[in-house]
């Protein structure tokens, strides 16, 4: 029996979320060919938690041949120890049974997967050699200049104590000590998924031909092209693409908490329902829902009088919520981590619009779509939040796939910046609260800005967030918005949303004031438009809340937007810098290119974003995405419909462009950006590059100002 294979969604994945297995073998000699398995000991270390008796195996191995003094002098095996152990089949069967679909991690692994893969051969066992990772590679690539690569050299320099070496479980129980270890150093070099650590690995030439040389084998890499559709990828997209608002029963039917359970099952008859809303006579009090599953039961253990008894008796308060807005998928992950069979959908305002069944999601193979927004839900950890970008870039990829629009796919992907930085604001409000360091001193709101905001953020998303809280908070209150800042960025950071390299995080001062504060330096910034301060107006204005009382963020947000309506010298400022771009189109049609790639967001998308705030701003206008934005700006008649129809195309044009080069660089373990190779694209692509790039200047007719290029 050999090692499972590995799915290519693994690729994408944090390091720190791998589903891996660290292996180590003890053997006869060290000639990979010839020498036999006496021992194989291997540990699943799991994220944030400590080693059980249940994350560990360990077996010995009749090697069949008597195990050499001057190996026995090494690991204290002789050929009593191993002479009742099984032989290596059935050992190896209990290991690959026990490893599973995960990674094989291990120091200097390729001598050991050598080892494998010949008493396979020697058996005539089937070999399927384990994708894996050498953690002694990834130790040089940090660390070129240790004096030796031992296993204890590298400990060593980190500081971690080495016992019980040279048994397969123990050298195992180090080398993952050592990836844990190493971790926050890979991800400052830029290594932070799997595909990214491969090659890094891959690029150590010299290394892998000695080894090679010495029998080893090669560490397996993912041999999935990076144009393949994943296996878990073919995923119902429906709910991906589709709004609450589009499946629910609308409006809502209503009524009185007072009276019986007979009259509510009349109205669910007549209505056709499997709810109802429930409004308590108490106006101050919340409402609540009953289905027809809590009228059935109560049938089931009552008598003929239940029938009169008040349906508020079986109702569940307070409701359960989501917007008509949110995407069917987010519904699905609430339903599903709640246990509910029915959401009451509320609008923009907070007012109930109407409610969401179970029922009303058969049709669409709910139980087929893989939920992102399950894996939000329930995580109670920072790590637990280590996956949803590997979840989330497999859905990217199979809606891309598929042919989904690329807004719809960085609208989803933004959805989910949104709800990670919400949870991690759970997470570290529950830190600072075990710490000892209370609650919020008063009510506050985290806003999400830029891309995130807008609803236009692609994979290679970093952190732009901000805090607002209540004015009157004690002198004392910013030390705990500061380490509650820090603490969401080092969660999302090890989420995998990056810091952001600007420094437009709460963790920093300037991003974190209370409401009259930030007043004040809204105004300054629309006062005096300095280069710095209309970057920073511009992302603020994308501003969305995403935890906290979101009052306080809105209303900022809108009377932000009112000042700079009125503020003509601002307005103008921030038009002549939407116009100033280059293109990258030079003489002869040909691109400029910078290592064979073309910023496609400094050249295209920004100019085109950043026109339409300044066009929605001109007219108050609240909306945040940048189709929205057009759109709202023709329709008053301000711009020509060409122009703005053009601008939107060119838009998802771009967008597509990048989103599909990002998933061919995840593949690739490539960093991501918003920079695209025109070498790679099709010429159906490259005709619809050059044109979407020759729309943008059309930002002329948005702002009446000349394009600066």
């Amino acid at each position: 029996m050999s090692f499972e294979s590995v799915p290519h969604e693994c690729s994408a994945m944090p390091l720190a979320a791998l589903p891996m297995v660290v292996l180590d073998t003890e053997t006869t000699g060290l000639d990979a060919a010839r020498d036999r398995v006496i021992e194989i000991g291997a540990v699943r270390p799991v994220p944030g938690q400590p080693v059980t008796d249940d994350d560990v195996i360990a077996t010995l191995v009749n090697p069949g041949i008597a195990i050499p003094a001057t190996s026995t002098a090494i690991h204290g095996l002789s050929d009593k120890d191993v002479a009742d152990a099984p032989a290596f089949p059935l050992a190896m069967a209990d290991i690959a049974a026990w490893t599973g679909a995960r990674i094989v991690i291990g120091y200097s692994i390729g001598f050991d997967i050598a080892v494998l893969k010949a008493e396979h051969v020697r058996h005539g066992m089937i070999w399927r050699a384990p994708r894996s990772l050498d953690v002694a590679h990834l130790v040089h690539i940090l660390a070129p200049n240790l004096p030796n690569p031992s296993i204890e050299t590298a400990a060593g320099w980190l500081g971690i104590d080495v016992s019980n070496r040279h048994r397969a479980l123990g050298d195992a129980l180090v080398t993952g000590q050592i990836f844990r270890a190493l971790l926050p150093r890979l991800r400052a070099s830029g290594i932070l998924t799997l595909a990214q650590a491969e090659r890094a690995c891959r690029s150590l030439t010299a290394r892998l031909d000695g080894e090679a040389r010495a029998g080893w084998d090669m560490p397996a890499y993912d041999t999935a092209g990076a144009q393949s559709v994943p296996e878990l990828a073919r995923i119902d997209s429906f709910p991906y693409r589709h709004r609450v608002a589009d499946l629910m029963t609308s409006p809502p039917v209503r009524r009185p908490d007072a009276i019986p359970l007979r009259e509510a099952m009349s109205a669910m008859v007549e209505s056709r329902v499997s709810a109802l809303v429930l409004d308590p006579a108490n106006p101050a009090s919340k409402p609540g829902i009953v289905t027809e599953r809590d009228i059935l039961r109560a049938l089931e253990r009552g008598d003929a009088a239940t029938l009169d008894q008040p349906v508020s008796t079986i109702g569940s308060y307070p409701l359960v919520t989501i917007e008509g807005e949110e995407f069917v998928y987010r519904a699905l992950a609430r339903m599903n981590s709640k246990g509910f069979r029915h959401l009451a959908v509320t609008g923009s305002d907070g007012t109930v619009v109407g409610v969401l069944s179970a029922r009303d999601l058969l049709r669409q193979r709910a139980d087929e779509a893989l939920s992102l927004g399950d894996g939000i839900e329930r995580a109670e950890t920072a790590e637990d939040l280590n996956r949803v970008w590997s979840d989330l870039t497999t859905v990217a990829r199979a809606l891309t796939n598929e042919g989904v629009d690329a807004r719809m796919v960085a609208s989803l992907i933004s959805r989910e910046l949104r709800a990670l930085t919400e949870k991690a604001c759970r997470l570290a409000e529950a830190q600072m609260h075990d710490s000892g360091r209370g609650g919020p001193p008063v009510p506050y709101a985290m806003m999400v800005l830029g891309s995130g905001g807008r609803g236009e953020s692609l994979l290679a998303m970093d952190q732009d967030n901000a805090i607002v809280y209540a004015d009157g908070a004690p002198p004392q209150a910013d030390d705990w918005y500061a380490e509650l800042g820090k603490t969401v960025s080092d969660i999302l950071n090890d989420a995998g949303v990056a810091y952001c390299k600007g420094g437009i995080m709460a963790a920093n001062a300037e991003w974190r004031m209370p409401v009259g504060r930030w007043r004040e330096t809204v105004r300054d910034w629309i006062a005096r438009p300095r280069p710095e301060n209309i970057m920073n107006c511009d992302i603020f204005f994308d501003a969305r809340p995403v935890h906290g009382e979101t009052d306080l963020a809105d209303t900022l947000r809108q009377d932000a937007i009112g000042d700079a309506k009125t503020a003509r010298p601002f307005l103008r400022a921030l038009a002549l810098t939407a116009s100033r771009f280059e293109s990258p189109v030079g003489w002869f049609g040909r691109y400029r290119l910078t290592a064979g790639r073309v910023d496609l967001k400094m050249n295209g998308i920004l100019p085109i974003f950043s026109a339409a705030r300044v066009a929605a701003l001109e007219r108050g206008l609240p909306h945040r995405s940048t189709p929205e934005r057009l759109r709202a700006v023709r329709q008053e008649g301000t711009a020509t419909e060409r122009s703005a129809d053009n601008l939107i195309e060119a838009h998802r044009i771009l967008l597509n462009l990048i989103l599909r080069q990002q998933l061919r660089d995840v593949a690739a373990g490539l960093l991501l950006s918003n920079a695209v190779a025109p070498s790679e694209l099709t010429e159906f692509d490259r005709q619809e590059l050059r044109w979407a790039l020759e729309q943008v200047p059309r930002i002329a007719d948005l702002l009446g100002t000349p394009v600066v290029g």
